[in-house]
């Protein structure tokens, strides 16, 4: 699935970044983070509501979604990084779920459960101290 994200839906801002790069990183802005504005997207109601879900704490109450990658040592890398998270977020917030079907516990079912917790209660009564009257 490709998505055609407009370009003013998304910002970018480079930060120091920690972890790979020795001297490199103590120069250079190579961490990226980026901004996406949920609502330009115009998702569908459910995948949007997926969405949500699959971002948690990523996404802000103003509908922006904030991805932050610091893996790779150059700017670059971790821009396309950033990008291809962005899209699998988004192929798997169109996945719809599959309905589920309510069913009933069949009679037998019942039958084993109430069996079931009438041996325990058997089993309870049995370890309570004994009645001597």
């Amino acid at each position: 699935m490709d998505f055609d994200i407009p370009d003013s839906a998304i910002s970018e801002t480079f930060l120091a970044a920690s972890g790979p790069g020795g001297q490199n990183v103590n120069k250079v802005e190579t961490a990226v983070q980026l901004r996406v504005n949920v609502y330009a997207l115009r998702l569908p109601p459910f995948a949007f509501r997926k969405l949500r879900l699959l971002a948690g704490r990523k996404m802000t109450s103003g509908g922006e979604l904030v991805l932050t990658v610091r893996e790779h040592r150059t700017r670059e890398a971790n821009r396309a990084e950033a990008r291809k998270r962005l899209e699998d977020l988004l192929v798997e917030a169109h996945q719809r779920d599959a309905r589920r079907i309510k069913t009933k516990p069949s009679r037998a079912a019942k039958a084993r459960r109430v069996d079931s917790k009438k041996k325990k209660s058997n089993l309870k009564k049995t370890r309570s101290k004994p009645n001597w009257d």
